[in-house]
């Protein structure tokens, strides 16, 4: 870190970001602690006044960084190196493009490469994002996954904003996926929705997920036959309105048809015999999300080799699940529909209650007035001293 104090601009795709978010995007050798330390003492300035790390800065504002002393110099974390790619690596890489705007990238992932690394994983997508940073000032970012052996279209982030926009759109269910598959048999229903709860399986680490009502999160799936070949195999599209882990997958097993290639579910039920591949049938055909800058972003991925080879020994026609109408999200189905209809219900049952109450102190109507009796009043007593009582029978009068 520089001796000297140092002064930056907020730019557009900062703006409203926390303070500590910031240095987390463009100081990330600098810890929480450190910016926590400069904002206690008074060095820590947004636009020469005084700043704490949960302040939102806005767009134009400068921040004055205070210089750092060896003690800062220690507690600062390690930057994040960034491995040189061969050219052979960056073609693969941008080999993969389908879509390329200013904001988002999407690629086409093949089967057998993962979106993130792991234990005993060293090649996926996170480690190819620097041979993709083009004319960007960064390099894009990952908004959501596709799992390891799933191939098909996958979104990437450009920038900050796209990337906090991206990731809202997927958190409230109004972007759109499509996945194709073959899966073993041919469900009895052609058009389906599969609503059933998925949790990690015990015993597996994580690694493995199943179907628990009682403990797991709610998960839907609508599920239309394409095709079939006989009884044996149908190809499906797949659209999830949920996004849990590995969720097609386990629907399609728990419902007695898996995907053809996955052992992990379907077990040696998962795979057929003759010429159909052993590796996973299972491809993100279609995305569609709202862009930032307006419009929408709508991609089809081309399926891999394996995929096709199988549809075509199956007789399979590729172009007639792109004709089947994508369905449109409808704003009671996302969570802020769902936290707007019960605010909306809370609010009914208020003014419910509170009709009640004015009922029971409301005047009576004219009409049951008047039928009521007229109360007699006792006459009124006259002031001074009481009249004397009557004699009772066989007494004589009280003289007065």
């Amino acid at each position: 870190m520089s001796d000297a104090i140092r002064t930056f601009t907020v730019k557009p795709d900062d703006d409203g970001i926390r303070l500590d978010r910031w240095f987390k995007r463009h100081l990330p050798e600098t810890s929480f602690n450190l910016v926590s330390r400069w904002a206690r003492t008074g060095q820590l300035r947004l636009d020469g006044k005084r700043a704490d790390p949960g302040d939102r800065v806005a767009s134009g504002q400068q921040i004055r960084v205070p210089p750092a002393d060896g003690t800062a110099k220690a507690e600062a974390r390690p930057a994040r190196k960034r491995v040189e790619l061969s050219p052979d690596v960056i073609d693969f890489a941008r080999g993969m493009v389908i879509h390329k705007d200013s904001q988002a990238l999407v690629i086409n992932k093949p089967p057998g490469l993962a979106t993130q690394g792991g234990t005993n994983t060293t090649e996926h997508v996170d480690g190819l994002l620097d041979a993709l940073q083009f004319e960007g000032e960064g390099r894009p970012k990952l908004v959501h996954r596709l799992d390891k052996d799933t191939s098909g279209a996958l979104l990437l982030a450009r920038s900050s904003r796209a990337a906090a926009h991206f990731a809202k759109a997927f958190s409230s269910r109004t972007a759109r996926k499509v996945y194709w598959a073959l899966v073993v048999g041919v469900p009895p229903i052609n058009d389906g929705m599969i609503e059933l709860a998925i949790a990690k399986q015990p015993g597996t680490g994580g690694e493995k997920m199943h179907v628990d009502e009682k403990e797991g999160s709610p998960a839907r799936t609508r599920y239309r036959v394409v095709e079939r070949a006989g009884n044996t195999a149908a190809w499906v599209e797949l659209q999830p309105f949920t996004g849990r882990t590995h969720q097609l997958r386990v629907h399609m097993a728990a419902i007695g048809h898996p995907i053809v290639g996955d052992g992990k579910y379907g077990a040696r039920d998962a795979f057929l015999t003759g010429t159909i591949s052993r590796k996973m049938h299972l491809h993100a055909r279609r995305i569609r999300i709202d862009h930032p800058d307006g419009g929408q972003v709508d991609v089809t991925a081309e399926m891999p080799s394996h995929m096709l080879e199988s549809f075509d020994s199956l007789g399979f026609d590729v172009e007639l699940a792109d004709m089947l109408q994508l369905d449109e999200v409808k704003f009671k189905d996302t969570p802020e529909g769902q936290a707007r209809l019960v605010a909306n219900k809370a609010k009914a049952a208020r003014k419910e209650r509170k009709g009640e109450r004015r009922a029971r102190g409301a005047p009576v109507e004219p009409s049951k007035a008047m039928t009521r009796k007229p109360v007699k009043k006792a006459p009124a007593r006259p002031v001074g001293r009481p009249a004397t009582k009557p004699a009772r029978p066989g007494k004589p009068p009280r003289k007065p």
